[in-house]
């Protein structure tokens, strides 16, 4: 595998997530498809609060409708961006885009991580840095990734392509029928990605 400078740190760090033996044989930063998205893992029920709802929570009640616009707000996502991966609650690409969601809603910038080994699909996130945090502390951040999901290798199939404005756009569709993208910056490089989806279909 030949691995430019700039993603080398990511293959140590997704290295040392691995058993011995398993291999990865190609890494790519990426950011998440935009536009619509899979749905939500179903959530565990929560017991409902006691004592009934608190003066700012009936607030947010009242001035809900005017902050969120529910469908209307899909429809805004498509008109721009299209269709970022679709899957029912439960699927790969939900648990996958969930799990995604969560670990990149906390402080500090991440970097998303594809990689791709002997057995498997993984999905992992630097360890979160500051705005200004400097050189060093980013390239240590780079070797330490977090995995936040995997499947296996032969349930995925991954192509590379244009839509619309974007000509670098990596595709995975999974076994069950759900389905995610990622690209890249247009000013960044497509092979990364390339290589994710031929370590993807090699066998």
């Amino acid at each position: 595998m030949i691995v430019d400078e700039s993603h080398a740190r990511y293959v140590e760090g997704l290295t040392r997530l691995l058993p011995t033996g398993e291999r990865v044989r190609a890494v790519a930063r990426v950011h998440v498809g935009g536009g619509l998205t899979p749905a939500a893992p179903p959530q565990p029920a929560t017991p409902p609060a006691s004592g009934g709802p608190s003066l700012l929570g009936a607030l947010f009640i009242v001035l809900s409708p005017n902050i969120t616009f529910g469908r209307a707000d899909d429809a805004v996502d498509w008109l721009f961006f299209g269709v970022g991966g679709r899957g029912e609650p439960g699927s790969q690409a939900s648990l996958l885009h969930h799990a995604l969601t969560v670990a990149t809603k906390g402080s500090g910038l991440r970097d998303v991580v594809l990689g791709v080994t002997d057995e498997r699909l993984l999905l992992g996130a630097t360890a979160p840095v500051g705005l200004f945090s400097s050189s060093g502390a980013s390239d240590r951040a780079q070797a330490d990734v977090e995995l936040l999901g995997s499947a296996p290798r032969t349930t995925v199939a991954a192509r590379v392509g244009w839509y619309r404005l974007n000509w670098k756009r990596l595709r995975l569709d999974f076994a069950d029928g759900s389905w995610l993208s990622f690209h890249v910056p247009l000013a960044d490089s497509g092979r990364p990605l390339r290589e994710v989806a031929t370590a993807v279909s090699a066998g």
